[in-house]
């Protein structure tokens, strides 16, 4: 199916790695300019073919997403499609962890900050381009647990469940402008975030005595009550975002699709 990407350009956050990095390579492939941003370069990042430009950017900084959207206004011309894909583990800080009691202020800041406000910006500083271009598509990645409040990682559900709920105000504010925005919600992705040296994989093998292969294939599965058995791959993520973002979807605002291996229960 002709997703009719050819030529857009898309800015995407957190593309370094994981769903990012499978989001902009889709996106290529697809014929679309991207405009990739991260803290760092990746060789995986690197190696991908198509109209790529990498801008190196902290998004914890508060002029960083305005600086990334100018850019892609810069060096390609305009905006098309925004993907808010940066989140998880504000840089520092190792996720999951367990309980409300033992986050502070300054954990709390740089959840939002980074989860939420990053966001906030980038979406800010997109939406005038879109409509000035007669419309176009912002892709929110949100998370089950926006969804399925826990007692692990009280802060990253709360910034995320903030998320979901702008997609949705946004939608109602410029969809007779033209501009789309929805959500994707993953539940646990096979991700760096959870596999890299001290990551989720790590943090929940040493909770649970397993070690990382059978924690990654059987415990973790179990312990979130997966009906496929296995987490998600990022480009399974990808495949949802990518269509969102496509004129294919183009009567689908503010909706949240799920891509979670049946993590959540509840409609």
């Amino acid at each position: 199916m002709d997703l009719r990407l050819s030529g857009s350009i898309a800015v995407v956050t957190g593309a370094s790695k994981g769903i990012g990095l499978a989001v902009t390579r889709t996106l290529l492939q697809e014929g679309a300019r991207v405009v990739a941003t991260s803290r760092r370069r990746t060789p995986e990042l690197e190696a991908l073919d198509g109209e790529l430009l990498h801008v190196v950017a902290d998004l914890m900084e508060p002029g960083a997403p305005a600086h990334v959207i100018a850019r892609a206004v810069e060096h390609f011309g305009g905006l098309d499609i925004l993907v808010n894909n940066a989140g998880g583990p504000p840089p520092g800080t190792k996720l999951p962890q367990f309980g409300f009691l033992d986050l502070s202020d300054d954990g709390w800041h740089a959840m939002l900050e980074f989860n939420l406000l990053s966001a906030v910006r980038a979406c800010r500083a997109a939406i005038p381009l879109l409509v000035e271009r007669g419309g176009g598509s912002i892709v929110n990645i949100t998370s089950g647990h926006a969804r399925q409040p826990s007692a692990v990682n009280v802060d990253y559900g709360a910034a995320k469940a903030a998320l979901a709920n702008l997609t949705k105000a946004l939608s109602e504010e410029f969809g007779a402008q033209g501009v789309r925005v929805n959500s994707v919600c993953p539940g646990p992705v096979d991700t760096p975030w959870w596999t890299e040296e001290g990551g989720a994989a790590d943090i929940i093998a040493a909770q649970t005595g397993a070690d990382r292969a059978t924690l990654m294939t059987t415990v973790a599965p179990e312990m979130m009550q997966l009906v496929t058995g296995r987490l998600a791959t990022p480009q399974e993520i990808a495949d949802a975002v990518v269509l969102l973002a496509s004129p294919r979807s183009a009567s689908t605002t503010g909706t949240q699709v799920v891509v979670d291996s049946g993590f959540l229960k509840a409609s």
